[in-house]
């Protein structure tokens, strides 16, 4: 039997599942990793580490389906990470991921500016701390050495793709993240790249989602060996792609994901972006285009208040069931779920969480039911911006939070329309091997809405429609405090007697 690999390399894992032709999993395997924080505001990774987790979860997938044959593996990626290598590959620094925010104050004056909004227009990517735009000219202005002796500026997928192939390659789905490509014309950008004293030749070349590489001999063919005649597909990106595996590129179709963090995406066929930089738009295929936003407060929401601010020790699935016990609306509790700061649709990286409405009859199922309500709020946010341009009519969602039938229903209800979760829950893995199967030539089964199917309730929307209006209130109401820092004052000297 012939088998498709789609390979997601995430925020937490790299994982590899095996697909059959027409879309059933046959096998999967995830490795984790972990992230660093080195100092405050940083995050970073290890390349090798992730390198090492993608090429193991590829090896374990031969091992479960030994005797089969591995037509092609395509690969899905998480956006905007950058690392600095020297002329043999050799990381200068970790891979700098989404998260990290060490860049904000350049970020921020940048924004500001017309110099920023016009780069916005020309990449699509708004100007934040996430951007690897940003992310350089903090290399810049504070490593100075590292910046200036670095041979090439490349991300996670591409430094896969040079350990394996020896060759500097990216996608137009991965290269459109970065803020300094031209997401209309498809190529670097050269009065970006002016602006940041940045030589086209220190950059990848870039190249088709459909483009192909076969395996070389390395010191990591021993584990490989299965897949010594399979097509490497290089693919795009993971918010693209999960659209693409959910079935979400009809008018109307938004697919929405909440994982670490979370995200609104619509599949357009042109270049869109908002006139208040909301909203990024990014290549994914053909004359295909993913506009939406990411937010950077998902379920690690419901993680931080389970384990750190509640240290709740019973399961997850316990932790829902007691926010079910609430009403919607959580009795005029509301929560901002700015634990991480925030991308879209506000892009204010000193935003903090705030609980509001506090009162003695609240407990802990009341907290839990407003945080995950918050972060419903914050991608109907997002969708709002996305029905300026086109009426939402089907939501698809997948992620983590698609096991819980509870958030999944305040989706529909705070939407007011009909969400499905379809059974196969790797829309980016599937994603992935869709445009593998289409760089072989090989027709992708088009993915039907198959799963569990939910209906908005009316009267739980207008509850939430008045949530809402509060939860953009207090947001204004209280966001010109978070960049507010007390200082210290001294005591006064004691008196000499």
């Amino acid at each position: 039997m012939d088998y498709f690999i789609g390979l997601d390399i995430g925020t937490s894992s790299a994982k590899a599942v095996a697909f059959s032709a027409n879309g059933e999993v046959l096998a999967s395997h995830a490795i984790t990793y972990g992230i660093s924080h080195p100092q405050s505001d940083w995050s970073e990774q290890d390349p090798y580490e992730i390198t090492e987790a993608v090429i193991n979860s590829i090896h374990k997938i031969g091992i479960k389906l030994v005797g089969h044959q591995p037509l092609m593996i395509s690969f899905s990626a998480a956006m905007h990470s950058i690392i600095a290598v020297d002329e043999d590959g050799r990381p200068l620094t970790n891979c700098i991921i989404w998260a990290d925010n060490r860049a904000v104050e350049i970020a921020e004056d940048l924004r500001q500016t017309d110099t920023g909004r016009s780069f916005y227009y020309r990449s699509g990517v708004p100007v934040h701390p996430m951007s690897p735009l940003c992310k350089l000219l903090w290399l810049k202005q504070n490593q100075l050495d590292v910046f200036s002796v670095a041979h090439k500026f490349i991300g996670i997928k591409e430094f896969f793709f040079l350990t394996l192939f020896g060759k500097y390659i990216v996608d137009t789905g991965m290269a459109s993240a970065t803020g300094f490509f031209n997401v209309h014309t498809r190529h670097w950008d050269e009065k970006i790249l002016a602006f940041m004293a940045l030589e086209e030749v220190r950059l990848s070349k870039v190249v088709s989602p459909y483009h192909i590489e076969y395996l070389q001999p390395g010191h990591w063919m021993s584990r490989l060996t299965t897949f010594s005649k399979t097509a490497f597909v290089v693919g795009s990106s993971d918010g693209g792609l999960a659209n693409l595996g959910n079935g979400a590129i009809g008018r109307g179709s938004v697919a929405i994901t909440i994982g670490t963090s979370a995200a609104a995406r619509m599949v357009t066929q042109d270049v869109y972006t908002d006139e208040q930089m909301r909203t990024f738009c990014y290549h994914l295929k053909d004359d295909c285009y993913i506009a939406g936003g990411a937010s950077s407060n998902g379920a690690i929401v419901l993680k931080w208040l389970k384990e750190s601010l509640l240290q709740h020790k019973e399961s997850m699935e316990n932790f829902f069931s007691m926010a079910a016990t609430v009403p919607p609306g959580c009795d005029d509790l509301l929560f901002l779920p700015y634990i991480l700061g925030e991308r879209a649709p506000l892009w204010n990286s000193k935003a903090r969480g705030v609980f509001f409405g506090l009162s003695i009859t609240h407990g802990k199922a009341h907290l839990i039911r407003s945080a995950m309500e918050a972060v419903v709020y914050n991608l109907y946010s997002i969708g709002k911006i996305l029905m300026e341009r086109e009426k939402i009519t089907t939501i698809f969602a997948n992620g983590g939070f698609a096991g819980s039938q509870l958030w999944i229903q305040m989706l529909a209800d705070m939407f007011n329309v009909t969400v499905f979760v379809n059974d196969i829950e790797e829309s980016s893995a599937w994603g992935a091997v869709m445009v593998g199967m289409e760089a072989l030539g090989t027709p992708a089964v088009e993915i039907k809405p198959t799963g569990k199917k939910y209906e908005p309730d009316p009267a739980n929307h207008r509850i939430y429609l008045q949530c809402f209006e509060k939860f953009e209130r207090v947001y204004g109401l209280v966001k010109g405090e978070f960049v507010f820092r007390a200082e210290v004052i001294p005591e006064p000297a004691a008196k000499v007697l």
